[in-house]
């Protein structure tokens, strides 16, 4: 049995832990939006009838604009984790695999649990010739590293010589356009851009996410899913979120980071990364720093391979931010 990976969220394990009602602790652990988008208005239908074929190409319609994918129809996925899972499927057994890292794990897992072996290279500088795929997060989790748009399409272009495929994860990129690749997808075949919808829009429990990427892989990842894979409110959400004026929610989102930066900057902490959903913090006690935060019933997210790090999420008002300058602020190292 494989050791499961270590993600943010848990609140109902803390809780047990260190006490107090899961629903009045503050998560800070994630890098979900804490100031989720108002829903839409959801047709009855879409609740109990099978998702039809107009919903789908409404929701996919809707991406194709919101991520100027082009001739390229993005894939509606039940969230992005749903095709982490396939990916082996698409590469030779025995084939050697890149993963930029550190970075989201449950790459490395599903590649290793399908026999592959992995290679965690700290740039796309370190992918060589005996990678049949390479994973780049960008902006990357936990520290924010990013790439440009034409650097990633050379690299895919390295790696399509040698029969390779470029895997792109732009799961914190909605609040950063200028860093996707998916505008330049529709000339790059050997490409696999992966989107995720409840991040930004403070929907993670919706479970959606969108795959952009050539017809013929957009249609085994079809296959492999198979028949209604998303759900229709889910369908229902995206066409209208995805349509609706998205500035508002970029400027919360940028409020909520400059506080948070604040804060931390007023503890003491320095900030080594992020992006525009969370930011890294170094320290030398970081474990003890989690610690005390969890006794105060707030939780951040600690890393098993980076003891000295934590990443903070976006808190959703002043009123929590002032609770984490508290708890802070009564640490005495």
């Amino acid at each position: 049995m494989s050791v499961p990976i270590v993600h943010g969220g848990g609140i109902t394990a803390a809780a047990a832990a260190f006490g107090g009602r899961p629903e009045d602790w503050l998560d800070l652990s994630t890098g979900i939006n804490p100031c989720p988008a108002a829903l839409p208005d959801i047709p009855a239908e879409s609740w109990h009838r099978l998702p039809d074929k107009h919903l789908v190409q409404s929701a996919v319609a809707a991406a194709r604009d919101y991520y100027r994918s082009g001739d390229l129809l993005p894939l509606p996925v039940p969230g992005t984790q749903s095709v982490i899972q396939l990916l082996p499927r698409l590469i030779e057994p025995g084939r050697r695999i890149a993963i930029v890292s550190p970075t989201y794990g449950e790459y490395g897992k599903a590649f290793r649990s399908a026999g592959f072996i992995v290679d965690a290279v700290d740039g796309i500088g370190a992918v060589d010739d005996r990678h049949a795929l390479a994973v780049v997060v960008n902006p990357n989790n936990p520290d924010g590293q990013n790439y440009k748009p034409d650097e990633l399409a050379s690299l895919h272009d390295r790696l399509k010589g040698q029969g390779g495929c470029l895997v792109v994860d732009e799961a914190f990129g909605d609040a950063e356009p200028n860093l996707s690749l998916v505008p330049l997808a529709s000339r790059l075949s050997n490409l696999v851009i992966f989107r995720s919808f409840g991040k930004f829009f403070g929907l993670a429990g919706l479970r959606l996410g969108f795959v952009v990427t050539a017809s013929d892989i957009r249609e085994r990842f079809e296959d492999w899913l198979g028949p209604w894979a998303v759900s229709g409110p889910a369908l229902s959400i995206a066409a209208s979120l995805l349509r609706s004026d998205t500035a508002p929610i970029i400027r919360r989102i940028a409020e909520r980071q400059d506080a948070l930066e604040g804060v931390l900057k007023g503890a003491g902490l320095a900030m080594i990364g992020g992006t525009r959903l969370f930011l890294l913090v170094e320290d030398s006690r970081a474990g003890r720093i989690h610690t005390h935060l969890c006794r105060h019933h707030i939780l951040v997210r600690k890393f098993d391979y980076a003891p000295e790090w934590l990443r903070f999420g976006l808190a959703p008002d002043f009123a929590a931010d002032n609770r984490l300058v508290v708890a802070l602020e009564s640490f005495d190292g």
